[in-house]
């Protein structure tokens, strides 16, 4: 059986004992055959996991056989929760960390109905309400450890949608779909800081690029989305990995002509500070060099305004046509040092 969680990942886990991780373990495994995402931190299942067991009643596996459910008439309150499982799971969680048993422990359970509340019209923060296995989910869980046990879940819930594929199917519902001036597509995660590189890609290079290239561009959820190392260090680019990567990276050969593009939703334009830094990385770069701040539009714009150094570009998504110019002497391109 797969190891979910293994001593070497988690102190609370490695502080257990071997029959304590064992459960904790299998019980991981009935929950990823039941659908539910287990893409998080090891702590975080470790937690999910025993408040599933406390609501089962379950104390060792040979108890999955005697599980309960709402229909036994059993139901622990999160205080109640909170006992059970500092008596039979090492844990020692603070009496007041009762809302995290809703808001984080039983949280995708009680979504995916495999636990649930026992007064489900009851105020979100009463005490009072008590948590239970669903009588469904409890009968496959009884019978855990038969033969062709896996067949037999997915045929009882052949027409539940499991909440980790629901829940990947909405992920990606609202993922941004990118085209390249190459022709190529990236997908980049739902986000207004994400919208405004589609629209630097899409937009201001096709006006303002003269046939750039796309050398890089990060995501929120992925810093190195797209990456031309070679490319970039061929033009003796610093250090890809430097904290100081802006947002996006293009390359005009037509003009030796390198971008550094910083997309502005929440902070981060191109400030003095931010250029003089930059510029100092940038020394032995063998293009020129072309510094622009990005904003979707220009009430963000007048949010920054003041912070953008002179010797740089702005441009505003909304108004495409157009950039602002940060020096009165010319127009677009990279500024030399006199």
């Amino acid at each position: 059986m797969k190891q979910y969680i293994s001593p070497d990942k988690s102190k609370t886990f490695r502080e257990k004992s071997p029959q304590v991780q064992e459960l904790i373990n299998t019980t991981l495994y009935i929950l990823d055959i039941f659908g539910i995402p287990l893409d998080t931190t090891p702590r975080r299942l470790e937690r999910m996991a025993i408040a599933f067991l406390a609501s089962a009643d379950v104390k060792k596996i040979a108890d999955f056989k005697n599980s309960k459910d709402l229909n036994s008439d059993y139901a622990l309150k999160t205080r109640d929760i909170i006992i059970y499982v500092n008596n039979h799971f090492g844990e020692n969680i603070s009496s007041g960390s009762y809302d995290d048993i809703r808001r984080k422990d039983l949280k995708l359970l009680t979504v995916a109905e495999v636990v649930l509340q026992s007064s489900p019209n009851s105020a979100t923060n009463d005490s009072t309400r008590g948590y239970s296995i669903n009588p469904t989910y409890a009968e496959l869980i009884r019978d855990f450890g038969s033969k062709d046990w896996e067949k037999k879940v997915s045929e009882k819930l052949k027409n539940i949608e499991p909440l980790s594929k629901k829940l990947k199917r909405e992920r990606e519902i609202a993922k941004v779909n990118v085209t390249l001036p190459s022709g190529g597509e990236l997908t980049f995660s739902a986000g207004e800081h994400n919208d405004l590189q589609k629209a630097i890609i899409e937009d201001f290079l096709p006006r303002y690029g003269h046939g750039a290239e796309i050398f890089y561009v990060g995501d929120t959820s992925d810093k190195y989305l797209y990456l031309e190392k070679e490319k970039l260090e061929e033009l003796n680019f610093f250090e890809i990995s430097h904290e100081e990567l802006p947002d996006v990276i293009a390359y005009s050969k037509k003009k030796n002509w390198l971008y550094l593009i910083e997309a502005v939703h929440s902070s981060g334009p191109i400030s003095e500070l931010r250029l003089i830094q930059l510029q100092k990385l940038m020394k032995d770069c063998k293009a020129d060099i072309v510094y622009v701040t990005a904003f979707l539009n220009r009430p963000k714009f007048r949010q920054f305004m003041t912070d953008v150094a002179w010797e740089t570009e702005v441009w505003i998504a909304d108004n495409p046509d157009h950039l602002i110019h940060f020096n009165g002497d010319k127009f677009l391109g990279p500024y030399k040092p006199e």
